[in-house]
Order: structure tokens, then sequence, then C-alpha cells
């Protein structure tokens, strides 16, 4: 296991961000982003991920998480990373609109020369800090970063109005993926 992976409390909930090998941007694109989605939604509904913030970036993805049902998060967070890589450099290969094919194909498969467990292309970057999130002023801190990013990164002036993040259901609407688990902080 990778010394990036480290999940120290199984049941614990977990900020992460990984990011896309060369800070490429490769989720410019809808279709990307929607296999992404995908597989976030099966690996709620097979793989015991339990959601509860999330945004994608062009260059890279942010998560709240908790893995149930006795998965472990690092395995869990390894089957994510795996399906998705394969499902979107796939998705690069067939696309007849992608201008960037060769470019992106070339440096994933340089970046995978460098790795010595990857043996094709090198889709995400090894560098996954998990930073478990331990009282309710801390998690919501880091739920507040995951959907402020498009709004520090200019794409727009409120939150909710990212399509490509869970803002939108802690602004009491309907979001993309079902079944996000809202975090609610109470002043006590």
């Amino acid at each position: 296991m990778s010394r990036n992976y480290k999940f120290h409390n199984p049941e614990g909930l977990y900020f992460i961000s990984f990011a896309v090998v060369g800070w490429l941007d490769v989720f410019t694109r809808n279709e990307y982003k929607n296999l992404f989605l995908e597989s976030l939604e099966f690996c709620q509904k097979k793989k015991g991920l339990e959601i509860h913030a999330w945004c994608i970036m062009t260059n890279h993805v942010h998560l709240v998480f908790r893995s149930i049902n006795g998965q472990k998060p690092e395995l869990l967070v390894g089957d994510l990373k795996r399906f998705t890589s394969q499902s979107i450099v796939k998705s690069i290969q067939e696309n007849p609109k992608e201008n960037r094919k060769e470019f992106l194909l070339d440096f994933f498969n340089k970046e995978a020369e460098k790795s010595s467990n990857v043996k094709h292309h090198q889709f995400w970057r090894h560098d996954n800090k998990p930073i478990e999130l331990w009282s309710n002023k801390v998690i919501q801190q880091k739920i507040d970063y995951v959907h402020n990013n498009p709004v520090e990164e200019g794409l727009v002036y409120r939150a909710e109005d990212y399509v490509y993040s869970s803002a939108i259901d802690y602004s009491g609407q309907k979001g993309l993926i079902d079944d996000i688990v809202v975090f609610i902080m109470f002043d006590v």
C-alpha cells in the first residue's frame, strides 16, 4: 500500500483531494466529469461510500466521505481512482472531438513509465493526503473549502451555482448525486 494512503481510522470521516498528473485540465469536458460522477454513484451503491461533500474542478477533485459497510477507505479510494483513471483514459482515446488526445495520452504514458505500479497510463497523481475530520468545526471548514473552490477560481459567484459540486445540496436544492449526507452544524 502506498505511503500516501494513510487512513488510521477505518470508520472516520475524511477529506481527500486527488489531482490529475501534471495538473492537466482534463475536466474541462463534461463527459469526463460525468464519468467520475458515475463512478462515485457506483461506489455509493455497491462499495459503501458515504459522501458528505464533493467538487470536480478542471484538474482535481475534492471529496469529504466516510467508508461504511466495513470497506477500508484506502481500498475504496484506490478502486475509485483506478476505475475512473481507466474509464476517462478510454473516453479520451475514443473521443473524436478531443483535440488534445495525442498530448494527453502521451503525457499519461510518460508518467506511467516513471511509476512502478502503473502499466499504461498514469492519470491521477499519487500524492493523496487524507485528513481525518475530527470536530464539527473542522468538518465545516473542509466542506466550505470544497464548495468555495469554484468561487475562488472565478468559475461562479456563488458556490451553489457550480453544477459539479454538492454545494447546491447544502443550499436546500437537489444536486447531481443522490443521497448526499448533508452535514448540519448546530450551535452549542
